[in-house]
């Protein structure tokens, strides 16, 4: 697949991406897609689905990273850590209830954060991944997704200070802006790719007022650049 994802992303651009992905959700979810990945051993550039950590691979590079020409942000592989009850950084901010049995608790997960003082942006990216065969690892992920997508529409519920926009929402993609009272703000992007059942996110908040004006790329640009490591990274998901 990933040689046909290739042709159409060269003819048809970030349309023929979101079809391609959109093929692979379906399929996923109707249960016609059965990879068996080999057993293997986690390697520190690809793998196969098997993996117990996330490869250094799979991350976004930091030049597509917002804001990249302001905080030179280092490669991200190099400052992560694991994460072995990961949850999304938003969630701080929304304060909404805990999630019951939480597939986030047995994914390989690892997270990388830079921090800066008040009034500049603060970075956390983050890969969590689910072992085994992607028809039950592609479909978790996009539960986990989906989760994400209702505890946003409901954070002003939870916390009424918060004030979430959410300006892109569909299969496999979540971006949305989170106000909080002028004091702060933050951007976050959220994707899914059900191939290789794995869930990336992207966020940056800062204080306000901020030093740095945001600056980015359009929503669609930035979740290429979280997806495009992924088919490479886990071998046999994107066949």
């Amino acid at each position: 697949m990933c040689q046909l994802h290739a042709s159409i992303v060269a003819g048809g651009g970030r349309a023929g991406r979101v079809y391609v992905r959109l093929i692979v959700t379906l399929l996923i979810v109707l249960g016609g897609v059965v990879l068996v990945p080999d057993a293997a051993r986690a390697a520190p550039g690809v793998c196969p689905p098997a993996c117990d950590v996330i490869p250094d691979s799979a991350w976004i590079d930091a030049g597509s990273v917002p804001l990249f020409g302001e905080y030179r942000w280092p490669g991200l592989a190099s400052a992560a850590v694991t994460a072995p009850a990961p949850r999304f950084e938003f969630e701080s901010w929304c304060a909404g209830p805990d999630v019951t049995d939480d597939a986030r608790d047995y994914a390989v997960a690892a997270r990388a954060v830079v921090r800066h003082p008040d009034g500049q942006w603060n970075l956390l990216a983050q890969v969590m991944h689910w072992r085994g065969d992607t028809v039950t690892g592609g479909r978790t992920a996009l539960q986990v997704l989906e989760l994400a997508r209702i505890a946003l529409a409901r954070c002003q519920l939870t916390a009424p200070d918060a004030s979430p926009s959410i300006t892109t929402s569909t299969a496999t993609d979540l971006v949305a802006v989170i106000s909080e009272s002028g004091d702060r703000v933050m951007h976050t992007y959220l994707l899914a790719d059900p191939a290789s059942s794995t869930v990336v996110e992207l966020t940056l908040w800062t204080t306000l007022p901020a030093q740095v004006d945001w600056r980015a790329e359009a929503d669609t640009v930035v979740l290429d650049a979280m997806a495009l490591p992924l088919c490479a990274t886990y071998l046999g998901s994107c066949r």
